[in-house]
């Protein structure tokens, strides 16, 4: 069978990543729709390459851009939002990679799983902002939703051991990020440069400033809880500063599976797109003598006050996990931006859920004003704290 894969966000890293894995793969994956948001040149440089037979670009001001450089492109090309929509729902299309950072991509993946398609998710925000919903839609349409996250991708690679119902506990595992060795008070004065010094990965500015907060594992938390529909009781964190074991499954009758490979992302993509068989790909074999041992410790919830915020949200569910990720989100940015602390990444996250006015059972359309709260909420957060500061100072 050819499979016919679109890739939301293909100039980002796990895009780039799933080219190269299809490259890799060779015969029986096609290429059919690669979408960007910025970066115009490197996705033409894709289309010339791949040939699909769809391009998106999802910043309007970039459609100049891109029309110069794809030339003489002989594909559809797509401008706008809009476009991530559409390609998702290309009745061609088997399998969705969707890698759009934020909630983007929100729309899409929930159009594709109302198609009844293959989605491979690599980003956390569909199942964190709507897991609930999404999972409702995959199970009403038949459609399919596998892990691209190499700790997801690790559980449901380990859960083909048994069923969920023999399952005692599900042990993700995390790398401790920069500051796994740090004390509270170091982290007042991080620098971008330190944070985004990630000890194992190789990744995006905003998911290593996730890692370094372990705002990351908090998400995964409640991506774990829909994506495999356990309670939050069932799930557990604990660091292994190596990164060779991604994630464990523990089961009733005490055995634990567990998922080893190089930190490469390459594995779970090709899992995802190769699933249920396996196929010799591009990763290099993990060498366990080389590595020489494997070690294990219990997350300091005082320094990483994120993972008890995010059991805390993901026990409440309903509008909690949308102000928690759109809280983060805006917050990372002002980090990267400069307009605030490290430190107050969290602090703000915390303020945010805390003034949520929490809601059960929510529509499309209400998380998407809970994520609009958030971010208001985030500015005018900043802002007041600014205001305090230089009152303070005068």
């Amino acid at each position: 069978m050819n499979r016919k894969i679109a890739i939301l966000g293909s100039t980002g890293s796990i895009g780039v990543n799933t080219l190269r894995v299809i490259e890799g793969l060779g015969d029986g994956f096609e290429v059919f729709a690669i979408t960007a948001h910025n970066n115009a040149e490197l996705l033409a440089e894709q289309a010339k390459q791949f040939k699909p037979a769809y391009v998106g670009i999802t910043n309007p001001e970039k459609e100049g851009e891109l029309g110069e450089a794809l030339g003489d492109f002989a594909g559809k090309i797509l401008i706008g939002p809009e476009a991530l929509v559409e390609i998702a729902e290309i009745a061609e299309v088997d399998t969705v990679v969707t890698a759009v950072v934020g909630a983007a991509g929100l729309a899409a993946v929930l159009g594709a799983a109302e198609k009844g398609k293959t989605l491979a998710i690599a980003n956390k925000e569909p199942l964190v902002i709507a897991g609930e919903l999404l999972t409702k839609i995959a199970k009403e349409n038949n459609a399919t939703i596998l892990p691209i996250d190499s700790e997801h991708s690790a559980i449901f690679q380990s859960l083909q051991s048994g069923n969920i119902d023999e399952v005692s506990r599900i042990i993700l595992t995390a790398s401790g990020g920069p500051f796994r060795m740090a004390k509270p008070e170091d982290l007042e004065n991080v620098t971008l440069e330190e944070a985004l010094a990630h000890p194992t990965w190789d990744m995006g500015p905003k998911i290593t400033v996730d890692s370094a907060t372990m705002m990351n594992k908090a998400l995964e938390v409640i991506e774990a809880v829909w994506l495999f529909g356990v309670s939050v009781e069932k799930i557990e964190i604990l660091i292994h500063p190596e990164s060779v074991i991604h994630s464990m499954v523990e089961f009733v009758d005490g055995s634990i599976v567990a998922q080893l490979g190089t930190p490469d992302m390459c594995v779970p993509i090709q899992y995802a797109l190769t699933y249920p068989r396996r196929k010799a790909g591009i990763s290099s074999p993990l060498k366990l003598d080389e590595i020489g041992k494997l070690t294990f410790e219990k997350p300091n919830y005082e320094l990483f006050r994120a993972i008890g915020l995010g059991f805390e949200v993901a026990g409440k569910g309903g509008s909690a996990p949308v102000v928690f990720n759109a809280a983060n989100e805006a917050a990372v940015e002002k980090f990267l931006a400069g307009e605030i602390k490290f430190a107050m990444i969290v602090e703000i996250i915390e303020h945010c859920v805390n003034e949520h006015r929490h809601l059960a059972n929510v529509s499309l359309e209400e998380l998407l004003k809970a994520d609009t709260w958030a971010r208001k909420e985030v500015e005018s957060y900043v802002v007041q704290r600014a205001a305090g500061s230089g009152q303070q100072n005068t």
